[in-house]
């Protein structure tokens, strides 16, 4: 009786082991340019960044206290998604991995990565 529960709890604790595994990374940076509170262009970078999860720009969230953040470069292994209101909403463009930097015009608020 004893070994059933042994059993048991170390397949639940398996199960939650497996459950508890960090989602997957895009491997690689994306870097883009915002203007901060006092009008200096500023640049930021997301490292390996989470895959498939929505990341607001912290910089660019607010649309009625900030501005969009701007030339997006995408390098990491997968595509990434901009999208011009926080939260991934609003237009969005498909950036390609390892692909070329964006021009200051693309604007953004949020990104999310996908691979394909």
């Amino acid at each position: 009786m004893r070994l059933r529960h042994s059993l048991a709890a170390c397949g639940a604790l398996a199960l939650t082991a497996a459950l508890a595994t960090p989602a997957h990374a895009a491997t690689g940076h994306f870097s883009y340019r915002f203007t901060d509170m006092s009008g200096q262009p500023q640049a930021a970078t997301l490292q390996d960044p989470a895959s498939g999860e929505c990341v607001t720009l912290q910089e660019a969230a607010d649309p009625d206290a900030s501005t969009p953040a701007f030339a997006p470069h995408n390098e990491t292994d997968e595509f990434a998604i901009v999208f011009t209101g926080p939260d991934c909403t609003g237009d969005s463009w498909t950036l390609r991995p390892h692909g070329r930097p964006a021009t200051d015009r693309l604007k953004l608020r949020s990104v999310v990565f996908q691979a394909r």
